[in-house]
Formats: C-alpha cells, structure tokens, sequence
C-alpha cells in the first residue's frame, strides 16, 4: 500500500476521533439512532477501538476512533494507529479530535500503518487511507513515512541479503532516485585512500569492506551523515554468544537512518548539500581478523589499542568521521547502534545523542516532541578523557571497568572531529514489541526530530 494520503476529491467517511472524556457530550450530541448504535456496541473512546455507524439503510454513516485519556495518550505514541489498522478498507477524513500539535504525528502513524516487511512473508498492511487534513504539510508527513519505510526495510533484512555490497547498492538505487552521486571504495583500496580502520574491521569477511560516500545538492550550508554499517557483528576475536549475536543484522542500524533521514532531506528538497557516508563492513573471524592487543593506526593519524574487537563501530565510525571533518562542514551527525551501556542507561525507546553546540541541542529538544521522536541529550563528560588513554598508544577503543560506556565512546568519536560542529547518535534501532504504527522490528530513532531541527541547527 502507498505511503501517502488519499485524494482529497475522494469519497471518505468522517472520522470521529474520540476521547474518554470527552464521550458523553460528543454522544449528547448526536441523534437517537446513532446514540443507540454507539451504546450498543460498547464503544468508550478507548484507545485502539474502532466503529463504523450505519445509517437507516445500514450503509456506513460515519466511523469512531477511541482516543483513550491524556494520561494513556502520554504512555504511547501514535494512539490515532490504533483505531486505523482496525478500521475496515475504505477512505476516512478526520472530523476533529486531534490537537493541533499533535497532528502530524498522529497522521504519520496513520500511514505508517499501510507498511509492512514483507520480503519473505506475505503479509497484510493497513487499509484505512486517511486525507491530509488541514493544518499539516502533507508532502512533508509522506517524505517522513518514505524514509521511515526505508529505514525499517534495510534494518529487518538479514545479513544474508543486507551486506556491505547490498548496502552499496540500496543507497546507490537511492542516490538514483533523487539524482545525487553515490561512490565507495572496497576491499585494498581503502588502504591506498588511507582508510585503514575500516580495512581492518572488515577485511576477516569474504564481504569486501568498503566506505560508501553518496552527495546531493549544490547550494546552502554543508550537512555530513555519517552512519555505521556494520552489516553483521560476530564480535569479532572476542566472539559473541548466541544471546548477543541474535539481533545483530541491526547493527548497520545507523546507516539505514541516516538513509532514511536523507531521503526525507533530498525528497523535501532542502536548501543544503548533503554528503552520507557509510563504512560498511561484516565483522567476521578468520585468520586475518584484527586482534585484541592490535594497535591500528586511524586516518586522522592517532593510534587506537584494540582491547576489544567487538568495539569495532566507533574504528569504521572513526575514520569516516576523519574524512568528514577535512571537508568545509557546517554540522556533521553520526547515528550507530553503538553501545549497550546507552540501552542500560536510557532503554530501547529514546534515542540518546551528544553535542557541545547548546543551540543544535535545544532545537534538537524542541523538535523532537511534535515529530514523536523521543531524544535524550547525553555528557560529552570531558573528564572521562583519561579513561580512552591506554599506555602505548592514544587511544583505547573499549576501557576496562564497564563505567560510562556510552560516553566513553562518543568522547572517542569526538577525537576524530575537530573542525565542524558534531552531534552523535547511540541508537537501539530496533521496536522489541508491537505498537500502533510501529512493529516489532527495525525503526528509525532519531531522524524526524533531526528533520524538524535542521531550519534551526542550519539556518535554512
């Protein structure tokens, strides 16, 4: 089913959308028949109830949609989803009962109802279409959706089919679309274009390593995505269990969402010029793996001690964010599905992220809550320095002791950075349960709170 609005020129039923609260004066309202036929059937404006009433001909009059209570509607997101993936196939048009605040969200979530993951299974999305109403950007809301959707996709494809190739090639069909550029380099080659970090983490793999490098638009300030690729992360040398390794097709989770926020940027045609890169690589075993107690030398030129080689995101990351940083950049952003200390610390749903520009990080705040993309803004504690500084080298790519093992990472990432401005993302990339406009299964964290901040953070 297409991401998008239905025709404003169609026939639609008016959709009521109704809070507990609020019931009794909206039933109060209505005629007799009506009033019976919602009694009857044991409507209350609960969240994810759904009705149609009939007319006196039994034909659909009008539908209901049960909107629950504030306090319910603050312990989920995307509650209007609810009610949309069980209302019958047809075409609604709201009647009200919305805020205006919360619109947009909620009509994202409407259409992120007609998008299922259905590569190797058949199944069944939404059929409820909604019209924009008024008050929202619908192009906006259904470049937001086309991203989400992609961003889902790349995440629940396993790693059988979702490589450091396949990644090539999907933001390749995407450069494509939108007419940007879409380069990489493989295998040796990073070598001889001093990326040896990258080499490194990905050479144990039959998957050639590479770093992607994709640009668009030629005017307005310089935006840099760098997401992390790692297409699958056996742990390395220092080898996962099975518990660990299970999810770990996720792991190229940051690159799938600066792909999705890309695609949103390029289809919205923003005033900017963007450039994402993606080292993507598989984390194998195999003779040439690198090894706990390596010591690899970055782009940048500083040194890393490898005393765990299942901290191998923040190496790829390290050496894209090198080659960013030599670039005229106005904001560079990273986005990983980095540590598990950032799951301990903030949990599967909020998106934690790190900068130093106090103005990015308020815009990022404020625009996160209409877009319903809960961030959570993190120390780049500079007194941790010292824990990222081994003996024999400048840098420790894993601390010993387990103590602020997110921040510890992005302090690392942010050695690489020196010139532009720099936010980091250390996303989950996953929905471990169904929720309304949300399944199960790989999603974006992060990308439409960046969207809504971007006029801001960029001057646009």
């Amino acid at each position: 089913m297409s991401l998008s609005f239905a025709d404003p020129q169609e026939a639609a039923l008016s959709l009521h959308v109704i809070a507990q609260p609020d019931l009794r004066t909206w039933w109060e309202s209505q005629p007799a028949p009506v009033r019976r036929w919602v009694e009857a059937s044991g409507f209350t404006g609960a969240i994810g109830q759904a009705l149609l009433v009939p007319d006196a001909d039994g034909a659909p009059a009008l539908a209901l949609a049960g909107y629950g209570t504030p306090a319910k509607r603050a312990r989920k997101r995307f509650v209007l989803a609810a009610a949309a993936e069980k209302l019958p196939q047809g075409t609604y048009r709201l009647a009200g009962g919305v805020a205006d605040d919360a619109l947009e969200a909620e009509c994202f979530g409407w259409l992120m109802t007609g998008h299922v993951f259905d590569r190797y299974k058949a199944r069944k999305a939404g059929t409820a279409r909604l019209i924009a109403p008024d008050g929202i950007d619908a192009a906006r809301v259904e470049a937001m959706a086309a991203g989400e959707a992609l961003i889902r996709d790349l995440i629940d494809t396993p790693a059988q089919d979702m490589g450091p190739d396949a990644l090539q090639q999907a933001t390749e069909a995407l450069a494509a679309e939108f007419g940007a550029s879409c380069t990489s380099v493989a295998g040796d080659d990073l070598l001889a274009r001093n990326l040896p970090m990258i080499h490194a983490v990905g050479r144990a793999s039959d998957r050639a390593p590479r770093l992607i490098d994709m640009t668009w638009g030629t005017e307005g300030p310089r935006l840099t995505l760098v997401g992390k690729g790692v297409c699958f992360d056996t742990g390395g040398l220092d080898l996962k269990p099975a518990s660990a390794m299970g999810l770990m097709k996720k792991d190229m989770g940051g690159a799938a969402n600066v792909l999705g926020l890309a695609r949103m940027i390029m289809a919205l045609n923003l005033p900017l010029r963007l450039q994402v890169l993606i080292p993507a690589v598989e984390n194998a075993v195999a003779g040439n793996a690198f090894r706990p107690g390596d010591v690899l030398t970055s782009r940048k030129g500083l040194t890393v001690e490898i005393n765990n080689t299942d901290a191998e995101g923040r190496l790829v990351l390290a050496d894209a964010l090198a080659l960013a940083d030599e670039e005229d950049s106005d904001l560079i952003v990273s986005m990983a599905t980095l540590t598990g200390a950032a799951r301990v610390a903030v949990g599967p749903d909020l998106a934690p992220f790190y900068t130093d520009d106090e103005p990015a990080a308020a815009a990022l705040a404020e625009a996160a809550g209409p877009a319903a993309d809960p961030v959570w803004r993190m120390p780049f504690h500079t007194p941790y320095e010292a824990m990222i500084e081994p003996d024999i080298a400048d840098l420790d790519n894993a601390p010993s002791g387990g103590f602020a093992g997110s921040i510890t990472a992005a302090l690392f990432l942010r050695r690489f950075v020196e010139r532009a401005p720099y936010m980091h993302f250390d996303i989950y990339g996953w929905n471990p349960a169904k929720a309304p406009g949300r399944p199960k299964g790989g999603t974006g964290q992060g990308p439409r709170a960046l969207l809504g901040a971007l006029p801001r953070m960029l001057k646009l």
